[in-house]
């Protein structure tokens, strides 16, 4: 495993050899050894979540405000989406900027998020698995979302396909209307 850290201190794309043959493919998504190893953070996972969506959705912008904050590894098992690490940290010196990756089923990359980042994936084929270890449990009075169409985050979702949202994400308050309510995560190095 390979770990490339992105421009967003906390977020890094990881790469997976994968090993194909007459009977298919096998890789390794997650080694905890490897990741503390290139990433520096510790990542216990505690609940993995398995989501199936069809084309153009979008799960979030969610993130954690649990003590300990929600660190995320995340793997396509089928389909494609965009994956994106967002910085709502406040102090950091990247607040307010995101970046993306498109991850495929079979592709040996994951996305590790570390536990004061937020985060949003869009589908980008219908029937997509996306399957994320988290490194605490749900808390619904900890749990937080921003509106994936902040105008302040400007997040580019893909042009080709009708962006569909849940009931609670197209709800979502903005940045601006987190930071006014102090309920954004603070960055810590």
């Amino acid at each position: 495993m390979i770990a490339k850290p992105l421009s967003i201190h906390g977020a890094w794309l990881l790469q997976s050899r994968v090993f194909a043959d007459d009977r298919g493919t096998f890789s390794e998504w997650f080694k905890s050894s490897l990741l503390t190893e290139q990433t520096g953070e510790s990542f216990v996972p505690v609940q993995a979540n398995v989501s199936v969506s069809n084309a153009g959705v979008i799960r979030g912008i969610h993130y954690s405000l649990a003590p300990s904050g929600q660190a995320k590894l995340v793997t396509v098992l089928r389909g494609s989406i965009m994956d994106v690490a967002i910085d709502a940290r406040v102090g950091s010196p990247t607040f307010g900027k995101y970046e993306s990756a498109e991850l495929r089923a079979g592709d040996g990359q994951t996305m590790f998020l570390r536990s004061d980042m937020a985060h949003a994936f869009q589908a980008l084929e219908d029937n997509t698995v996306v399957s994320y270890l988290v490194s605490s449990e749900y808390s619904p009075t900890h749990e937080k979302e921003i509106s994936p169409m902040c105008s302040m985050l400007n997040v580019q979702w893909s042009e080709k396909l009708l962006a569909v949202f849940s009931e609670k994400d197209q709800l979502a308050p903005n940045t601006a209307q987190q930071a006014e309510s102090n309920l954004l995560p603070i960055f810590r190095n």
